[in-house]
């Protein structure tokens, strides 16, 4: 099993950058592709960003050209860097990891869910 814990967010104003981190604890993280979720209260939790064990990617339409998510097996991290951020950003953001790409969609086959970590776009 492989617990998820987000840092790196915070306040910024539209326009602005953050990255995101994502550290993993075991042994098997390589083996897991790994996704960037964000909820807004009353919405549902959306997959904005994906990488798979290759380094394969896949974004959002809202994410593409903007958001950049990458991962380092040797650290255990897998990072979401955001730039030219908007309002509309503003949300928790969280991750989570599955043995396949194709199932980030699902929550059944993810593992707990972290605290997450919170994104505030804002001038």
């Amino acid at each position: 099993q492989v617990q998820f814990v987000e840092s790196g967010g915070g306040l910024v104003q539209p326009g602005g950058s953050l990255r995101l981190s994502c550290v993993a604890s075991g042994s098997i993280f390589e083996f897991y592709a790994v996704g960037w979720y964000r909820q807004v209260p009353g919405k549902q939790r959306e997959l904005v960003a994906a990488i798979t064990t290759k380094g394969g990617t896949n974004y959002t339409d809202s994410a593409k050209g903007r958001f950049t998510i990458s991962r380092d097996n040797a650290q255990n991290t897998v990072y979401l860097q955001m730039n030219n951020l908007k309002p509309e950003d503003t949300a928790v953001y969280y991750c989570n990891g599955a043995l396949s790409d194709r199932l980030l969609e699902y929550d059944r086959y993810l593992e707990v869910w972290g605290q997450g970590t919170l994104v505030t776009v804002s001038s």
